[in-house]
């Protein structure tokens, strides 16, 4: 049995490399940061190399180190760049962070099968793409940690959400798919987990927002009566990453104010 550490010790990145998708805003960009403060080099990627060379910046000017790596998680031959970039420049991956995701609200009867596709392309595949490419090389390493960023909004145990049946359908595979590669993937001490976060205040949510009945109906199922805010999901992230979490493997791991109790 290990050792007690001290909880400073526990939640360490030091020498640590981590990738996180769909970096450059909202919950990603507050990942990439957290993690950055806990000692990880991070590679902040998502659609706009710009917005990332921005987060990116925010790292350096904390102390950390980073870099910003444009990828389309749909496209495997920008998941393979993405990985290969992150070896080029640290030298291992030894964290993944699976946050890039869309949830595009329509109403089932016009939805398109484009609409489908691009969901499950991104929030589903490209889980799949990222998970497979940085695991060869953590086999490699002899470990490593995924975490996913699925959703309340899953289906079965969770919530199906109105007008998101691409959105929800996508989430209740990446809890499929977590307690699959935990099984898979823990004889190469790689572990894998989801976190399920409720209503963040995010942009995704802007549909919401905008609504204020909506709203107010959403956040009166939530026993804390609030939206969450970014950093209490990459709080959990960070929990996940670390050797906090060093027996959890394929958990769905809520982080939704309640919700899910009621």
């Amino acid at each position: 049995m290990n050792e007690a550490k001290a909880p400073q010790e526990l939640f360490s990145l030091e020498g640590k490399t981590a990738i996180v998708t769909g970096a450059r805003r909202g919950m990603g960009r507050t990942h990439a940061l957290v993690l950055a403060k806990a000692g990880a080099k991070v590679t902040v990627s998502d659609i706009s190399q710009e917005e990332c060379q921005g987060v990116v910046d925010e790292i350096k000017e904390q102390g950390g180190e980073a870099i910003a790596v444009e990828c389309d998680i749909s496209e495997k031959s920008q998941v393979d760049n993405l990985i290969s970039k992150t070896k080029e420049a640290f030298g291992s991956v030894d964290i993944l962070v699976n946050n890039a995701g869309i949830a595009d609200f329509k109403e089932f009867f016009s939805m398109t099968e484009e609409d489908w596709n691009r969901t499950i392309n991104i929030n589903l595949k490209g889980y799949f793409l990222c998970s497979q490419a940085a695991a060869k090389v953590m086999k490699e390493q002899g470990g490593g940690n995924i975490v996913n960023i699925g959703s309340v909004a899953m289906g079965q145990v969770g919530i199906g959400f109105p007008n998101l049946v691409h959105y929800v359908s996508s989430k209740g595979g990446v809890a499929g798919m977590t307690e699959a590669l935990a099984v898979d993937l823990a004889p190469h001490n790689i572990r894998v987990n989801t976190i399920a976060p409720g209503m963040i205040d995010t942009p995704m949510i802007d549909p919401v927002k905008s609504d204020e009945k909506a709203m107010e109906a959403t956040t009166q199922q939530v026993p804390m009566k609030r939206v969450g805010e970014p950093i209490e999901i990459s709080n959990a992230v960070l929990f996940l990453a670390s050797e906090a979490s060093s027996y959890m493997t394929g958990v769905v791991f809520p982080v939704d104010g309640g919700w899910l109790a009621v």
